[in-house]
């Protein structure tokens, strides 16, 4: 049985003073406003879902993102819905679906609409501190960016100015970070969001990756491996793949052994100097009295091709691209209340393995606040799999691309537990793949025109068109 968010809100560990907003937005545990934990949900761009250390990896040394996955939990099969920051962002603040928001690249802004849908404004008007320090990448009308926070600091590369401060952009983002954290709990609850634009690469710089400069040199003794896959991924990509972007980019990034050791090693570099900045953020939530009562939340916002089908960047349908890091971790203790046991809740340093989205988080955020989760929501509450419950959950989810760039194909698809389906609709003719995950983990080997697959085509296919015409939720 789920405990309810009432109850978790009775044993949270720190008060705080009611704000005079919550009148707006009742707070559903009348008398317990005092008692609403602290959110902090930090976004990385470009960190895939294996790296970092506590997802296994052989050389990149994270030791904070591990420290939250061992005192918290790690979703293992964390996706985002669409693998571009711009569209995947509006969808982490909106819960919807690129073909719900209709955000990306070249669109028009967001509207007011949206907006009051988005987590922050959600939480403000329920008597929250909304903050933001960092990469934004999305664009709402006029004015309602203003309403969404008590306080914004957007920040873009480059990563080292020419001019003036030399702080590297990772620390500057930490940096604004702290500034806005209340000096203590006077004005109620807060929410931060911090989004760091590392480990994207800074596209006009010949170095392409510019880690802060004191780690430079840490992984200068790593072993860099070769991109797996990287010649015979390359070769089995249709022409308009080989073509595009990814590969164009590439070039400018791994084309060489040479340039592939050192790029990725200022990758790692990037990542590490992300991990210690937001060692220095959890550092100055525990000086200030905040830490046992924050929940934190670290995603990534699409991952990343490193040399991997001789491509970089992300926006296809492979594993590389829509699969990112997701951890969550709540310090407060569960003590037993009146309405029954101690409330249920995961080991600290479980790993958990159900299908969870970028879309899911606006939805935790909201229900761990106590507030009712908005029907126009389309992605889900992980509170129930946080309590340790094991209801019934997505097993597939509908993958969109719709940038209007004529290097990147546009595409939709279908992740499953087994089949991977993706059809680009706008090549003449339309184009096709379907990867079999059991027996091509790699996703090398098309399935699509072989008559001995063309039930598991025509099933995935359908589930896809599906999706796309569900009016709400996109899991109908």
């Amino acid at each position: 049985m789920r405990i309810p968010i009432a109850c978790l809100l009775l044993a949270s560990t720190f008060a705080q003073p009611q704000d005079s907003t919550l009148d707006s937005t009742p707070d559903p545990t009348p008398g317990h406003e005092l008692l609403r934990p602290n959110f902090l949900v930090v976004v990385t761009d470009d960190q895939r879902f294996d790296q970092l250390g506590c997802a296994g990896h052989a050389v990149l040394r994270t030791p904070v993102m591990d420290s939250l996955a061992k005192r918290g939990v790690r979703f293992t099969n964390a996706f985002v819905t669409t693998p571009i920051c711009a569209a995947s962002r509006a969808s982490l603040m909106t819960s919807r679906w690129e073909g719900s928001h209709g955000y990306t690249f070249g669109t028009p802004p967001m509207g007011p609409e949206l907006a009051e849908d988005t987590y922050f404004e959600r939480l403000q008007k329920a008597g929250y501190r909304t903050t933001y320090a960092g990469k934004w990448g999305v664009r709402f009308t006029p004015g309602e960016r203003a309403k969404m926070f008590d306080d914004i600091k957007v920040m873009a590369a480059p990563y080292i100015r020419k001019n003036g401060d030399r702080t590297h952009l990772t620390d500057r983002t930490a940096n604004a970070a702290i500034a806005q954290m209340p000096a203590d709990g006077s004005k109620g609850p807060f929410c931060m969001t911090v989004s760091f634009n590392a480990p994207h690469a800074e596209d006009p710089h010949p170095d392409q990756y510019i880690p802060p400069p004191d780690l430079a040199g840490m992984y200068e003794d790593a072993e860099v491996p070769v991109p797996p896959y990287a010649t015979e991924g390359f070769s089995v990509l249709p022409p308009f793949i080989q073509e595009s972007m990814g590969r164009r980019r590439w070039g400018w990034r791994f084309d060489t052994r040479e340039k592939q050791v050192r790029r990725t090693k200022d990758y790692w570099s990037m990542i590490s100097g992300v991990d210690r900045a937001l060692g220095r953020i959890l550092s100055a939530l525990e000086e200030r009295g905040f830490a046992d009562n924050t929940i934190v939340i670290l995603m990534g916002d699409n991952g990343y091709f490193l040399g991997e089908r001789g491509l970089a960047g992300k926006w296809l349908i492979y594993e590389e691209s829509i699969r990112v890091p997701l951890i969550v971790y709540d310090p407060r203790s569960r003590p037993a209340v009146s309405e029954g046991p101690a409330a249920a809740a995961v080991e600290p340093g479980t790993t958990l393995s159900p299908m969870v989205l970028n879309v899911d988080v606006a939805p935790t955020l909201v229900d761990l606040a106590g507030l009712p989760v908005p029907e126009s929501y389309e992605g889900r509450s992980l509170v129930p799999l946080l309590q340790g419950e094991t209801p019934q959950w997505r097993t597939d989810f509908l993958m969109e691309h719709r940038f209007d760039n004529k290097e990147i194909p546009k595409s939709v698809g279908l992740r499953g537990p087994r089949w991977v389906y993706a059809l680009y609709d706008e090549q003449e003719p339309p184009y096709e793949q379907l990867f079999d995950l059991e027996t091509d983990p790699a996703q090398l080997k098309n399935l699509a025109g072989d008559e001995t697959y063309q039930a598991a085509l025509e099933a995935a296919r359908a589930r896809c068109s599906a999706l796309r015409l569900a009016p709400s939720g996109r899991e109908k």
